[in-house]
């Protein structure tokens, strides 16, 4: 009888698939697993050997997602994860093995003078977002992003920060204009240019992430450095592209600026403002995926709030993965920090667990179609 039941249980599992999610989705999960989902770190080395804290994050604190970066800013070297291909995609692969869960293994890779992967390293050379705009011409868009996605599949990596949606509004702004990151000035041919992006990506199973909500294109600073104010310079007409996108159902999650704008929040930048977030882009523009913070080791954030402050209201804002890229400043403990205070703020009642599960959710909707 027992042997029967065994065959009929194996049977169901292989011809309904479903079934077998559902048993998977029935698996306790540990609120440790769902905070170290929410985190997505970066770190120094090339190897695993090289790294004393990255494989310690995720084996030990569950760590959801990396990031990797060619150039090490606190060190000031050429020295960080990236040297060619070969290795590259070793290192990646090493760091897949570590997890049960599907890791995300993120990059800025936009083109132009955004890439990690640099010609001179031995990737293909990506055309900027600006001056795809200014040709204006599908082919040559799709023609980069098919180069791009290839790459990025070749090495294993899943998640791409970009395309960039903000609104070239000021060309002098020194973070997106000066680095000819925008696609244009005109929301619908960055609508038209980023669509091209995100499906061509999509084909080749990469996640593609819009930035920066609500719009840095009219900023005349650097987030990365201190506040940015937009107040008297950011539009309504900035949130189109995400709009547009979004009805289409197109962008795997949304990347929040270090920006500060009174008229939608007078107190927190938008990473930590509910407003921002759960008001005008899940409430608003009726957004239900992942949103991702810009990296909360920025002097923007950094400058003006401590760690658990950070935290805390990033998280009740409504982001789903909070991201430490480890490179304005570099601390190997930030992981192990973070999971902690979580922790701590829902001990305390500051934090729903409702949230943490929500975003656990979305970011595991997300994974699983890397399964």
């Amino acid at each position: 009888m027992f042997r029967l039941l065994l065959i009929s249980l194996l049977s169901l599992l292989i011809t309904n698939p479903s079934f077998s999610q559902t048993l998977s989705a029935e698996k306790d999960v540990s609120l440790d697993e769902k905070i170290g989902q929410m985190l997505l770190a970066g770190f120094r080395g090339t190897t695993l050997a090289d790294t004393n804290h990255i494989v310690r994050d995720i084996k030990k604190y569950h760590l959801g997602g990396i990031i990797l970066f060619d150039y090490d800013v606190p060190s000031k070297s050429s020295e960080r994860n990236i040297q060619s291909p070969r290795q590259l995609k070793r290192l990646i692969s090493d760091l897949k093995q570590l997890s049960d869960i599907p890791l995300i293994i993120s990059i800025d890779q936009e083109g132009g003078k955004v890439a990690r992967l640099k010609s001179s390293m031995g990737f293909p050379e990506i055309k900027s977002a600006e001056y795809l705009g200014q040709v204006d011409n599908i082919d040559s868009t799709r023609f980069y992003a098919q180069k791009m996605g290839q790459t990025l599949a070749n090495l294993g990596i899943n998640m791409n920060f970009a395309p960039v949606v903000d609104l070239n509004t000021n060309p002098d702004n020194p973070v997106i204009g000066g680095l000819e990151r925008s696609f244009s000035a005109d929301p619908q041919t960055v609508v038209q240019h980023a669509s091209i992006y995100i499906k061509t990506l999509n084909k080749h199973g990469i996640w593609s992430v819009l930035k920066h909500f609500p719009g840095h294109g009219s900023s005349k600073k650097d987030s990365h450095l201190g506040v940015v104010d937009v107040t008297e310079t950011w539009s309504k007409k900035e949130l189109i592209p995400y709009r547009k996108l979004i009805n289409r159902d197109l962008g795997d999650a949304i990347m929040t600026a270090h920006i500060f704008n009174r008229n939608i929040d007078p107190d927190y930048p938008a990473t930590l403002s509910k407003p921002t977030i759960t008001g005008l882009l899940r409430n608003e523009l009726n957004y239900n995926g992942v949103v991702i913070s810009d990296d909360l080791m920025m002097g923007a954030i950094r400058n003006e709030y401590g760690l658990k402050t950070t935290i805390k209201k990033a998280v009740n804002a409504g982001v789903d993965i909070l991201v430490f890229a480890n490179n304005s400043i570099y601390d190997p403990d930030i992981v192990p920090k973070a999971h902690k205070i979580i922790k701590e703020l829902l001990d305390a009642g500051e934090i729903n667990r409702n949230q943490i599960e929500r975003s656990y959710n979305r970011i595991m909707e997300l994974k699983r179609q890397d399964e």
